[in-house]
């Protein structure tokens, strides 16, 4: 590792994180989306399966908004660490085969080229379930979303989809073999939902190239599974004091990882993933209702309860006693008897493997930032299993009561009457429809939102979810979860 001198904000000096002078194998994979998650996932299980296998794999990373992280990574020439935090202890981890980043909003026509290079076999993303410019509630592409209207208008796109599509087009008209899209999102089926979304915003350019897409691309599903609370400045301090090396971007990690992908590349590029321990399926669906309803539709009930209830953490809300109960009620009770699992997978054992991950005291979850972008996430983390259970006869009361502090939270107040900073990209039409109306009836205005909600299934939960909201305002999260 080498390393060079900085100077600090505070006038003090450290050593700042830079990559060794070995040579790249070159870049066989373009990333959108560069965010935490996927450092702490994706780049490290690459970089294993590289050295495992060999080949170009190496990877360049976008950002379709922001600047910030290619500014934070670029003087580190791209390393960073990735910090595992076990409730004994951290362990450091520098990862190196990010090798060039681009900000798309600056140089769209460089990210186009990049991604038309035949050198490039996968562009894979993790732009959150809003970068998919869908309608949650059905899957499909949202022709009026202001990144699609614009994408439309001109060949220089913005959203993701945009730039898979013109990006795809590039390699057809050189007479070149597409690029596998692999989604690393919390999406159901996601591989399917890229693919639809693309296949739609194709044909409303040009239908030859739509064709082509669908007879010679490659969509393969997946699940991916890790813990990744965002890294906050004292993180970063903390780093320094322990490793003697300043960097600016490290990621922070559970110890646990799972990666579950349908084995569908086209012409079979892909790096050795199967050596290093990815699970390469057939049908990946099983595993993903399993880590979307079992882990992250309790992670979102617990926290939007949590957070009412004055709990700053996963940690800290299931480290009360209360909400540990209600966790293993929900798995036990409304979740596990709405799954298939996945052959071989005992889901008790799994539900009591969560909640340990839960508890991890080294993990700085915020519900707040599980919390966000609700709106997005509702539909699969929360009403698959309501549906469900509805139509085999079984009560959900603790997903009616998550639902029910959903639309508390997104009303902008607490149970002390303190401002929420609702993080979601419906925020000011959940707040003014909360805001005109008392009681329950806020619980109809929120079920007409029809990109969460389809009329159907509104209309059936909104008796049983009426009088929960009404008991949830009056008794306050903590002493609602406890009468469950």
């Amino acid at each position: 590792m080498a390393r060079s001198i900085m100077s600090m904000e505070d006038g003090l000096h450290a050593e700042r994180l830079t990559r060794p002078g070995n040579m790249s194998p070159g870049i066989g994979i373009v990333h959108l989306g560069l965010g935490a998650f996927f450092r702490a996932h994706g780049a490290p299980w690459i970089a294993e399966a590289a050295r495992a296998g060999g080949g170009a794999w190496d990877i360049l990373g976008v950002s379709l908004r922001s600047p910030s992280v290619r500014n934070a990574l670029k003087p580190q020439d791209y390393a960073y660490t990735a910090v595992e935090l076990a409730p004994e202890g951290e362990r450091f981890e520098i990862i190196e085969n990010v090798r060039d980043m681009l900000v798309a909003p600056e140089d769209p026509e460089a990210l186009l080229s990049a991604m038309s290079d035949p050198a490039v076999h996968i562009v894979s993303l993790t732009v959150t379930e809003k970068g998919y410019c869908h309608n949650p509630a059905t899957g499909e592409l949202d022709p009026n979303h202001p990144d699609i209207v614009y994408d439309l208008a001109g060949e220089l796109p913005k959203s993701a989809p945009g730039y898979i599509v013109r990006a795809l087009q590039l390699r057809r008209n050189a007479g070149r073999a597409p690029f596998t899209v692999l989604s690393c999102d919390n999406l159901p089926n996601n591989g399917k939902v890229v693919r639809g979304v693309v296949l739609e915003l194709a044909r409303l350019i040009d239908p030859e190239l739509a064709d082509w897409i669908a007879a010679e691309g490659r969509f393969p599903s997946t699940m991916v599974d890790r813990i990744v609370p965002a890294t906050k400045p004292e993180d970063v301090e903390q780093l320094e004091k322990a490793a003697g090396y300043y960097d600016a971007a490290p990621v922070m990690h559970e110890p646990f990882q799972q990666w579950v992908i349908e084995d569908d590349f086209v012409g079979g590029e892909r790096p050795d993933f199967g050596a290093v321990g990815v699970q390469l399926v057939d049908d990946v669906t099983p595993y993903e209702h399993m880590k979307l309803r079992m882990l992250n539709g309790a992670h979102s009930s617990l926290a939007y309860l949590g957070y009412l209830a004055g709990h700053e953490t996963i940690a800290d809300t299931t480290g009360d006693t209360v909400f540990a109960a209600f966790a293993a009620r929900l798995w036990q009770r409304e979740i596990i008897p709405a799954l298939a699992p996945p052959a071989g997978v005992d889901l008790n054992a799994y539900a009591d493997q969560l909640l340990e991950r839960f508890r991890n005291p080294a993990i700085r979850h915020l519900t707040w930032q599980i919390a966000m972008d609700g709106s997005q996430k509702l539909p699969q983390r929360i009403l698959g299993t309501l549906r469900e259970n509805l139509d085999a006869g079984r009560e959900s009361p603790g997903l009616l009561l998550a639902l029910a502090a959903w639309m508390r939270y997104v009303g902008g107040t607490d149970e002390n009457g303190d401002p929420i900073d609702v993080q979601d990209p419906l925020a000011d039409r959940l707040r003014k429809l909360s805001d005109d109306v008392r009681g329950a009836d806020k619980v109809s205005r929120l079920l007409s939102v029809r990109e969460v909600f389809p009329a159907d299934l509104a209309k059936r939960i909104e008796p049983l979810l009426r009088p929960v909201f009404t008991g949830l305002i009056e008794k306050g999260a903590r002493a609602s979860v406890s009468e469950l």
